[in-house]
Order: structure tokens, then sequence, then C-alpha cells
């Protein structure tokens, strides 16, 4: 005899494991032309990078696997993404930021809704596949800077979505991009990535700007990890001694965040760009402070003008009052006839009705 149920049950589930296969096929596919997968996947931290995004990588030389630098500068409202290349690390891709929270300056304690800033490790334990908003990535606040300094706050993220309190918001396609990026970093080898966080462009006229700031002290010490990345197009190393950041400090091991700080490696031409960045804001510094002078002026000349245009016009009224007394009574048609020399026109007679 023939048994027909079990091959009926094999057909029927191989079918439906074909439908499976059949949609996470076109969902990949999907992905790889552009698009993503949505929320309800639970396959969307595993979604591979668009096939546009590999080749751009391959053209600037670089791959998904090779490591990167993650970099925020709060008041233009972007992340930028920079890759390992034979050359040093290059500018892969700007994302706009869609929502942070608080202003410009660092997160003190918890539940002040302000967004970090400085330098922070990314180590893949701090990626979230599951988050409520997307993806994420959790900026590791408080660091040792922080911890340091008594700051307090917990689940700073970067993620999807368009809302922040205190986290900064990539919206989903953007964080899908960004996510996939870190975790194809990992999977190359790397153990981490560095996330730098800024106030804005940390130049001296920027800086400058912001003279009178009380952040501006924590800004210019982050500002010299700033200039290193910028001269080597490599991430500096960072710790903490004396309560400040110290970049590519001599010597191994870990420094004590309130103790003395050791010498640092010496790297061609950081010296002079340090010098010449000082120069730059005291001049800025300067130049902003002219700029301020004039303003002021201007605003006190614009307010005496309007103060002498204002005792102008009482003194012409005054004058016009004091004729209309000689003229008996001060009537307007007899101030105007002594004004101009011309008798007052006659009014003309009403109607009798």
């Amino acid at each position: 005899m023939f048994r027909t149920g079990p091959p009926i049950l094999t057909v029927t589930v191989l079918r439906k494991f074909s439908s499976a296969l059949i949609l996470l096929w076109v969902a990949f596919g999907l992905v790889a032309c552009g698009g993503f997968l949505p929320k309800s996947s639970d396959s969307r931290h595993n979604q591979p990078l668009p096939s546009a995004v590999q080749s751009a990588l391959r053209s600037m030389g670089s791959s998904p696997g090779e490591a990167m630098v993650v970099r925020i500068f709060k008041q233009e409202k972007t992340l930028e993404v920079w890759k390992k290349t034979s050359g040093g690390y290059k500018m892969f891709k700007t994302y706009e930021i869609c929502a942070f929270s608080g202003e410009l300056g660092p997160k003190v304690k918890e539940g002040d809704r302000q967004s970090p800033e400085g330098f922070y490790t990314i180590t893949p334990g701090l990626l979230n596949p599951k988050s409520n908003y997307y993806l994420a990535f959790n900026t590791g606040f408080p660091n040792k800077f922080d911890r340091a300094h008594n700051r307090t706050g917990s689940d700073l993220m970067v993620h999807g979505d368009c809302s922040s309190r205190g986290c900064y918001a990539m919206t989903d396609n953007g964080i899908a991009e960004i996510y996939a990026l870190a975790r194809e970093t990992f999977k190359g080898g790397n153990k981490s990535f560095q996330l730098q966080i800024f106030p804005f462009k940390l130049t001296a006229a920027n800086l400058a700007k912001q003279a009178a700031n009380q952040h501006l002290s924590f800004w210019k010490d982050i500002k010299e990890g700033y200039d290193l990345f910028d001269l080597t197009k490599a991430p500096p190393a960072w710790d903490v001694c004396e309560g400040q950041y110290i970049f590519n400090a001599a010597g191994g091991g870990a420094l004590n965040p309130m103790g003395p700080c050791p010498a640092v490696v010496q790297v061609a031409g950081m010296a002079e760009k340090l010098a010449a960045e000082d120069a730059a804001f005291v001049t800025a510094v300067d130049s902003e402070a002219q700029k301020a002078s004039r303003i002021a002026a201007e605003a006190e000349r614009l307010a005496a003008s309007e103060v002498a245009a204002k005792e102008r016009g009482q003194a012409i009224s005054g004058f016009i009052g004091g004729l209309g007394s000689v003229f008996g009574g001060g009537k307007d048609e007899d101030v105007v006839a002594v004004m101009t020399g011309k008798p007052s026109p006659t009014p003309m007679p009403r109607l009798q009705r």
C-alpha cells in the first residue's frame, strides 16, 4: 500500500518554505537596489549595504570591511562617515541629522535633554539591532572624561526616526545605511570605531564667535583632537588626565583621569598648526570685538537720530501751536495764512434745510 499522508504534508511544508524564501529573496533584492526593510522585519539589522554604496566605497579605494570614523556636527546638523583607504581616511558620505535635542554644549546630567559632545569608542556591543527607533548604536556616554566630571546620563543613541531626547535621530533610511556600515566594519575585523561629536566645525573663526560661551575651554580641549584628525587623516588615540582630554599620549596603559598628564607623541606639523590656530583665534576674537563695537556704535547713532527726529517734531509742533495762540485762539486757517502769505479759503456755506 502506498501512504499518501506524509507526502502531502511534505509538499505543503515545502511550498511554505519556498514562499518564505521567495519573500526573503525579494526583500533582500529590494535592499540591494536601494530600498530597506520595514521596522516590522526581524532581519533589518542584517540587510546588506545597497550595491550603490558598495560601488562608491570601491571607487574611493575602500571597502565595507575597512575601518571607519564617524563625526557629528551639531550646528551644521550633519553626520560624516569616513573610511580608511591606502592614503589615509577619506570622507565617504555626509548624512543630515533629522533631530537632536538641547543646545550647543556637552551633556552634563541625566534629564537635561542635551546631546553629548566629545570623543567616544564604539564597539559591537553598543549596536542595538532591535531598537524602537528602527536601528541604533549607543554613543558610549558617559565616557571616561564624562565620568571624571560626574556627568550622568544613559542610552544616548544615534538612531532612526526624527525625534530626540538627548540622542541624534537620523531617520530610518539614514540609520539603516549607517548601521550597515558599522556592522560591516566590525565584520572586517575592526574591534571598534571612533565617534567624534562637536558643537560645530572647530575653526578659529567659529570658536571666536563663541568666545564668551561657558563651554569655550571644553571646546578648545577637544579641538586638539579635531586638528589632529584634520592634519593626519587618522583618528587620534585619546585618554583623560588632569580632567582633560589628551591625544596620542606617550607610553602605554590607561591614565588616571585626574592624575598628571604624560608627554604626547609629536606629530609632524602639529605644533605649527596649533600655533597658527591660536593666532587665528586671537585675530578672529579681535575681529568679532571690532564688529560688535561697530554694531553698538551704529545702534547708538540710530537711537540718537531717532531722538533728534522726535525732538525736531516736537519743536515744529510747538512752534505752530505758538503761532496759533498769537493769531486769535490758534485757528489752523489763521496759521496757514501767516505761514503762506495767502488768505485762507472761504469755507462753503451750509445749505439751509
